[in-house]
């Protein structure tokens, strides 16, 4: 549904959320485009707190969720357990999710919230704003309409491809199906210069892959070999879905393979594209088209309706060198069916059941879900994702107030003075370093809750009954916003999260942290809740984002945003010799067995629960200086601390999801985020106990900050 081209090296590395929130494994990671607050004379303004759960219910007076404890575990053999077991166990994985947890629990709680704004401006609303989400929401839908009308809504597209007589031909169509939204070959659009963040280029990503990731081509051993070979029979049936033969239909998902495979070769991996300086090669439009000849891109540039440019960043030149040979090599009718396939993957949603059963029937090979999520929360996900702003609004009114915002400004200044402590009392770091380092956290700019202004849909026609339509439009909307961008100062008071999103990011390249609506309730914020748990939780999740300021990517961007070493080399060195703890440390954790994370792709996230959790550890004894709290429902306010940050990662996942996410997802798996930091604490050791040579006892324990 709505496939955005955003900013190209964001895409892997630059925003560094606190989750990777992706239920469907078709999709890559993504952060989803944007939103804004004000509310209008015509808007709900009624604040009220969010819906409770029965889990809330049983929530103690001192905010920790008993009911989610398993008493009987050790918590120095394993603290995840102990603090998550009791959810676990009540909470079996829904069969239309591959992932069921904490994040999943609250949105689906704020799901039920923008059901019911979207359903009320589907029935009826005179307001134009109102009037296109009722409207998209309703075509998608009117499955009937939608299951009447077949691939007709393609057809333009299909005749387009069709058409193609060379691959010189391609470039014009390429342009058109990137406006759509479809991911072929590559990705193109705008993004903040990495050397100069105050203005934004344009920029060439790779891309064209319908798998998770380049190594699921590559990998030979027998969970990727059966997963390649079901992908092909997928893409062969979606095929004659359409209207091809069999004979075509297999023949053409054969070329569909060897075109991704040979994609995939020349792409960096996900480890390599977390280096900022790897993704980072700007160019003429001159030297663009001599490593792509075949490629006219004056043609694709006036398809996407690109304002002029002399120069753009193109962060994996190799890659693009393989796309000019895949174009020049390849068999003509491999190239169009691998377009036709890509067309398809997009629309599937929005097609007849046939396809629908067909796309899910491959994503539960990925991710062993069992059952299609109802459709009224895929065209929810969908709304929000191509209309957010205008969801946002009335989501915020009504959920989010300014006593929120208020609330949270006051935490994350909190946790500020702790993180600006922590940097002048580390001792591997020089002074002249530290200087710098205080200068960029004086630097951040804090976003909470919902942008200042609301963006204009006045240009995206919606029309109820064109499900199809909508969705290619929406994305053609949001692609030429961000292009018209090129050329222009950053804009910095643009969210890349809608307001209920169940998250939080940090942007390097504006030295921002966001911290939407939807995050900012129980189990991550409760207001009912001491200080304790809300530091270890809350207080833990606005360290997490600041500490991403300074973890491995963020620490090569200055204040200001730009790609520049401000480190001394031997501080670089002494940070990356703490790092590399980390990487070990984590490295060896395994979700299933045969599968090791990679700890050099979770490293970041690492970094930053460890640095967050103590930012949050900081902060509380602050907050408590001279009023120490008591003890409560059987726990020190230590150990309630811990219990806050240990129960915001409970979650079950099935084993096939698990497998996905270890090779793709740059953050661990609960388990290790909530055992992994606090084996590296002495203050959960004593606080809880534990002796020389537990499981929840590191030695030597990894602390870069």
């Amino acid at each position: 549904m709505n496939r955005h081209r955003i900013c190209p090296w964001v895409l892997p590395a630059a925003i560094a959320a606190l989750s990777l929130q992706s239920a469907s494994a078709q999709q890559q990671p993504t952060t989803t485009p944007n939103f804004k607050l004000q509310t209008s004379n015509s808007q709900q303004t009624t604040s009220h707190e969010p819906r409770a759960t029965a889990a809330q219910a049983a929530t103690s007076a001192s905010g920790i969720e008993l009911a989610a404890l398993d008493r009987a575990a050790n918590a120095c053999a394993d603290f995840y357990q102990f603090t998550c077991g009791g959810w676990a166990a009540s909470h079996p994985l829904p069969a239309d999710r591959p992932r069921y947890g904490r994040f999943d629990e609250l949105q689906e709680r704020n799901n039920q919230i923008l059901r019911e704004i979207i359903e009320r401006a589907a029935a009826k609303s005179a307001d134009p704003d109102a009037r296109k989400i009722g409207d998209y929401y309703a075509s998608c839908m009117d499955e009937a309409a939608i299951d009447s009308k077949g691939v007709t809504p393609l057809k333009e597209d299909f005749d387009r491809i069709a058409a193609a007589a060379r691959p010189s031909d391609l470039a014009p169509i390429v342009a058109a199906l990137h406006l759509k939204g479809a991911r072929m070959f590559f990705g193109f659009g705008s993004t903040p210069d990495l050397k100069n963040s105050s203005s934004v280029i344009a920029g060439l990503a790779q891309g064209g892959l319908g798998l998770p990731d380049r190594d699921y081509y590559l990998k030979e051993d027998a969970n990727s070999l059966k997963l390649r070979d079901q992908y092909v029979q997928h893409v062969a049936r979606m095929l004659v879905l359409a209207g091809d033969t069999e004979a075509r239909a297999i023949a053409g998902a054969q070329g569909v393979m060897r075109i991704e495979t040979a994609l995939a070769k020349s792409a960096l991996d996900l480890v390599s594209r977390r280096q900022p300086a790897k993704v980072y090669h700007k160019m003429t439009v001159a030297e663009l088209a001599a490593i792509t000849p075949v490629f006219d891109w004056p043609a694709y540039f006036r398809g996407v309706n690109v304002p002029p440019i002399d120069s753009l960043n193109v962060s994996e030149p190799e890659f693009m060198k393989s796309v000019n040979e895949v174009m020049t090599a390849s068999p003509l009718d491999d190239l169009k069916a691998y377009m036709r396939w890509h067309v398809l993957e997009l629309n599937a949603e929005l097609l007849p059941k046939e396809f629908r059963d067909e796309n899910f029937a491959f994503t539960q090979a990925l991710t062993g879900a069992k059952e299609q999520r109802p459709r009224w929360k895929r065209c929810v996900d969908s709304t929000n994702g191509d209309l957010g702003e205008i969801v946002g609004k009335t989501y915020v009114a009504e959920t989010f107030g300014a006593e929120g915002k208020e609330r949270t400004l006051r935490m994350v200044q909190a946790i500020e003075r702790a993180l600006n402590r922590d940097i002048q009392q580390i001792t591997w770091m020089s002074d002249e370093t530290k200087k710098q380092a205080a200068v960029k956290l004086k630097a951040v700019a804090n976003k909470i809750g919902y942008p200042d202004k609301w963006r204009d849909y006045s240009a995206l026609r919606i029309v109820r009954g064109d499900a199809v339509g909508n969705s290619v439009r929406a994305n053609a909307f949001e692609l030429q916003r961000q292009l018209a961008k090129i050329g222009k100062p950053v804009d910095k008071t643009e969210w890349l999260m809608t307001p209920p999103t169940v998250n939080a990011y940090y942007n390097p390249q504006e030295n921002n942290i966001n911290f939407p609506a939807g995050i900012l309730q129980p189990p991550f914020f409760n207001k009912a809740a001491d200080d304790a748990v809300n530091f270890g939780a809350a207080g833990a999740v606005v360290g997490h984002e600041l500490t991403h300021g300074f973890d491995d990517q963020g620490r090569q961007f200055d204040a200001a945003g730009n790609l520049r070493d401000w480190w001394t080399p031997a501080d670089g060195k002494a940070f990356e010799e703490r790092a590399t703890c980390v990487a070990n440390q984590y490295g060896g954790y395994s979700p299933l067995e045969g599968v090791k994370l990679n700890g050099r792709l979770t490293l970041g996230e690492n970094v930053a629960d460890n640095g967050g959790l103590r930012l949050g550890w900081m902060a509380l004894m602050d907050a408590v200086a001279g009023k120490p709290l008591a003890s409560s429902d059987g726990f020190t306010p230590e150990q309630r601390f811990f219990i806050g940050w240990g129960q915001m990662w409970c979650e079950n996942k099935s084993d096939q999801f698990a497998r996905m996410l270890a090779n793709v997802d740059p953050h661990s798996p609960g388990r290790f985020r909530v055992n992994g930091v606090v084996s590296n604490f002495p203050e959960f050791q004593k606080a809880f106990g534990c002796q020389a040579g537990a499981p929840m006892v590191n030695d030597p324990a990894c602390r870069v900050w």
